[in-house]
């Protein structure tokens, strides 16, 4: 097969399987919490039992004298972090506010805050003198209840400061202009706030190699962010600070931000001079590491008898700490995706005593669709028109928002394609009008947009003694199988097999890469990878003298050993003969790959995909079963098939448990989680994943990078939550506008 590959020269655009995989399968890959140093010790966090107010009194005698314990750390002892910032992470958007300093204070923000880090020689003994402290507050009355709070939301800071903000109001045309439309729709709609639950739970072991160098291995999705960021905190030289991220056992965009929890496990190895491990429980990655906020949304829309859309308005309102104000691009979908005149868009967030939110897969945009793509469904049956028909009705071909050219937009074969597969001329306008035995049956669908970013970044390329080539850049893989599309985009530059090639990532030693997140680790490191094999090709050309001279690069290849051309006969020279020319060292270069920012500005990037979802609905029970998904992206040139398939197919099932199964339940009387576990918070499991048939219509866009790639981790899943609640509508008739759409909800709608 690879030398097929290599004949053909298409590598990319293969169902290579991940490079990666076997290490993952036989348990040899290492996670964040598996590395074994020597002198290693536990700690255990103790949260607040309050959700507002301050500590009188803490008293941790009890837990100090308990077998095994090295420290009690409290904020009354905490050696004080020198570099505390307005913002945790320089990668990271400006925050307005102070996120959480960990042992700062005696100041209580939201319950099971962390008050005290208990390090002791193992677990157990860590876990049970954690249980001993005990903790007094003068306790405030607090705010953790959405709806009666909704009224206090407010324009977002950083809003009030640039008028140039996203989350400004925004007005295309006349504002609310769809109080002029004939057929006119409101509505408002509600999903609960929901938490990241990857299999890894988040991690950290932190170990100072001297006073003045810190080494991290860490669950993060930007080891130079997180760099950078202990770097300023701790006041250090960034090369005195390492982190170590290789494998990443799944996330959904908790590992963009720096917890309180990392930095608990830096104080406690300063202080015990000991590397020191901390694995949240699962109940607390509830409640220390973001998840996706609480948001009401109203949708007011017009449109005409024909089916012609005149005006949009969208209002939105996310929840946040009081402590930081964290935002998102709710509304961006409403502004750009449906050829209305009149467009009006607000945005507010509303302060509570809870931690921060944090982005999660899809950030606000599948938020906003949920609202938008059930809002332009309702519209559709009350015009009593197909909603596929009413949506290429209201296709745009330009950009209203910007006013200017998509680079590249397929989004009508997304929906002939998808609709195919899906059987959407078995669809009835009628709700209820399929059945099966005590089943009814509906079909529905939502579409999905995310800005086709690229960034910055730098690879490394070396031809080793062995004829390998191996590949460095500070990325991460957090599970779309990175390294294995690095790998194959590597192979098709140097015309080299993909077993000859070694993709290396996750250490802050590496050349610069920026986080993994917002569907851009393709487009920016893959471009630098493609970029740093060209100018290794280039170099090795000049090292093989006067036969190469004149021979374009892309005309050579680097097989059997030997530097070649593709046609046969040519020049061919020994990679030893190579070495020899370069004073017998590795042949390496590193380089920098940056997007042309004159082009980008005159185009507007995005990628895009539809998701169709069938439906059966229990006429006795309630209970709802997605039989079937037909997911189509239209995300330029598709890398690897099998693994952008896989990346479609998990966006599916999450978009399933944001519709059906996965929302939180705040007691507000103690402003506590009464979902706090897999038991009581429920994710979609394999019973609950129906058959996922995905579509890529693979189409490159040059113009978003040279390879042609846009990204496809937020569209998989933006869309599909509306996907399933429209298919709800079509089977039952019930309109249920507040997720998840439990039974109960389906029974008494």
């Amino acid at each position: 097969m690879k030398e097929q590959l290599l004949q053909d020269g298409k590598a990319v655009g293969d169902r290579l399987s991940r490079v990666d995989g076997r290490l993952k399968v036989t348990g040899a890959a290492k996670y964040s919490a598996e590395y074994e140093l020597p002198g290693l010790v536990h700690g255990v966090l103790v949260g607040s039992t309050v959700a507002k107010g301050r500590i009188t009194s803490i008293d941790t005698k009890a837990a100090e004298r308990a077998p095994g314990v090295l420290a009690v750390i409290t904020h009354l002892n905490s050696p004080k972090v020198p570099g505390f910032a307005a913002k945790s992470n320089p990668d990271e958007p400006p925050t307005i506010g102070q996120p959480l300093r960990v042992f700062y204070d005696e100041k209580i923000y939201f319950n099971d805050q962390p008050i005290a880090l208990v390090v002791a020689d193992t677990l157990e003994r860590a876990r049970y003198a954690a249980r001993l402290v005990k903790t007094q507050y003068a306790a405030e009355q607090h705010r953790t209840n959405f709806e009666a709070n909704k009224s206090r939301a407010f324009l977002p800071t950083q809003a009030k400061r640039n008028p140039k903000s996203a989350q400004n109001d925004y007005t295309r045309g006349q504002a609310d202009g769809y109080q002029n439309a004939p057929v006119k729709l409101e509505a408002e709609y509600v999903h609960e706030s929901e938490m990241h639950n990857p299999m890894e739970l988040q991690s950290i072991i932190a170990h100072w190699e001297a006073p003045d160098r810190l080494t991290v291995y860490d669950k993060v999705q930007a080891v130079k962010g997180t760099q950078r960021a202990f770097a300023k905190d701790w006041g250090l030289p960034e090369d005195h600070v390492k982190v170590i991220a290789t494998f990443v056992g799944g996330a959904f965009g908790n590992g963009l931000h720096n917890w309180p929890h990392e930095t608990a496990a830096i104080i406690g190895a300063k202080v015990t001079n000991r590397p020191v491990k901390v694995v949240l429980t699962r109940e607390q990655m509830f409640t220390m590491v973001g998840y996706r906020p609480k948001t009401w949304q109203r949708i007011q829309m017009g449109a005409t008898k024909d089916g012609k859309l005149v005006g949009i308005s969208h209002e939105s309102v996310g929840q946040t700490s009081t402590y930081e104000e964290f935002t998102e691009s709710t509304v961006q979908q409403t502004r750009m995706m449906y050829a209305a005149p009149n467009v009006s868009t607000r945005y507010r967030i509303l302060g509570l005593d809870i931690s921060t939110p944090i982005w999660m897969r899809g950030p606000g945009e599948a938020t906003g669709a949920f609202a938008l793509e059930s809002a332009i469904d309702e519209m559709a049956h009350l015009i009593g028109m197909d909603p596929l028909e009413f949506r290429l009705r209201n296709h745009t071909d330009t950009d209203p928002e910007k006013n200017k050219p998509w680079s590249t937009k397929y989004l009508k074969e997304c929906f002939q394609a998808g609709a195919d597969r899906i059987g959407w001329n078995k669809r009835q306008l009628k709700p209820g009008a399929l059945r099966e035995g005590d089943w009814l049956v509906g079909y529905g669908m939502g579409v999905g947009t995310f800005g086709a970013n690229r960034g910055s970044a730098k690879a490394r390329a070396a031809l080793l003694a062995d004829g390998s080539v191996v590949l460095q850049s500070a990325t991460t893989d957090i599970g779309p199988g990175t390294g294995t599309a690095m790998v194959q985009i590597a192979s098709d530059a140097l015309g080299l097999p993909t077993d000859k090639i070694r993709f290396e990532l996750g250490n802050s030693l590496f050349p610069q890469a920026p986080s993994q997140g917002g569907s851009s680790t393709v487009n920016t490191v893959g471009s630098a990878v493609n970029d740093a094999c060209l100018a290794l090709k280039k170099k090795l050309q000049e090292l093989g003298g006067t036969s190469f001279a004149n021979v374009q690069p892309e005309q050579l290849t680097l097989t059997g050993g030997q530097l070649g051309l593709k046609a046969n006969g040519g020049p061919r020279m020994s990679f030893a003969d190579l070495r020899k020319a370069n004073n017998g060292q590795d042949i390496e270069v590193t380089i920098e790959s940056k997007p042309d920012g004159s082009t980008r500005q005159n185009y507007s990037m995005y990628s895009f995909s539809v998701h169709f979802a069938e439906v059966k609905v229990h006429t006795m029970t309630g209970e709802v079963r997605v039989t079937k998904m037909v997911s189509c992206a239209d995300a330029g040139t598709i890398v690897n098939q099998k693994t952008a398939g896989s990346q479609m197919i998990g966006g599916a099932i999450g978009g399933i448990g944001m519709a059906l199964t996965e929302g939180a339940v705040m007691d507000d009387r103690f402003g506590r989680y009464v979902t706090k576990d897999l038991a009581d918070y429920h994710v979609p499991v394999h019973a609950d994943a129906p058959p996922v048939e995905v579509f890529f219509v693979n189409k490159p866009d040059t113009l978003v990078d040279p390879l042609g790639t846009k990204g496809i981790g937020e569209i998989a899943i933006i869309g599909v939550a509306p996907a399933i609640t429209n298919a709800i509508f079509n089977a039952t008739g019930k309109r249920i506008r507040e997720l998840p759409i439990t039974p109960d909800k389906v029974l008494l709608a």
